[in-house]
């Protein structure tokens, strides 16, 4: 069965991403993911013009799934800000759990491009940009008296999250994550009816 264009390119891209978390985005070549997809790398080139099309295009749509696992989180965990920051960090731990862990993807496409000028690099910092913005929106409707101050230490959380997952695995410091996060939430926000 002939896929349409879109469906190539989507199936590609997640070939694509599947090697570069593996393997590494510069240890990975376009002819393997062309072969891996199973299309002609002619095929690959009219679809992302070039190996850093690509990386950009990979960077891009594993934030867009990270943002599509916060949004529905938060919603599942209803409109309190607090349940809702916990439940995006409870789904970023069952993310380093996973035996697939390798790291943060945005972290690894910045080491392999500190390039700042490069898309890849652009596409990973606006990410972990939009993550620090929706710890900022959430601190704020919490009622902290600097949400900025309190997405700083929630980001800081997360990043550690990551870090330490990959290298100490899920048992390691990453395991009080949700803890540190439960502290720095009720610090800036105590509860009605707490001291």
């Amino acid at each position: 069965m002939q896929r349409t264009a879109a469906k190539t390119r989507s199936h590609v891209l997640r070939v694509a991403g599947e090697l570069f978390y593996r393997k590494g985005i510069r240890a990975t070549g376009v002819d393997l993911v062309a072969a891996e997809a199973d299309v002609a790398p002619t095929t690959l080139y009219r679809l992302f013009s070039s190996k850093d099309g690509l990386v950009s295009a990979y960077v891009e749509r594993t934030h867009q799934d990270f943002e599509e696992v916060v949004e529905a989180v938060t919603e599942t965990a209803g409109p309190d800000p607090r349940d809702q920051i916990l439940a995006i960090f409870d789904a970023v731990f069952a993310q380093v759990s996973s035996e697939q862990y390798r790291g943060c993807p945005m972290l690894m496409a910045l080491a392999e491009f500190p390039d700042a000028d490069l898309p890849a690099h652009r596409s990973a910092v606006a990410a972990k940009t939009w993550f620090r913005e929706i710890m900022g929106e959430l601190t704020d409707r919490l009622g902290a008296d600097d949400p900025g101050e309190v997405a700083d230490h929630l980001t800081l959380v997360f990043e550690g999250l990551h870090a330490s997952g990959q290298s100490l695995g899920p048992q390691g410091p990453a395991r009080r994550a949700r803890s540190l996060v439960e502290l720095i939430l009720s610090a800036a926000a105590p509860r009605p009816g707490t001291p």
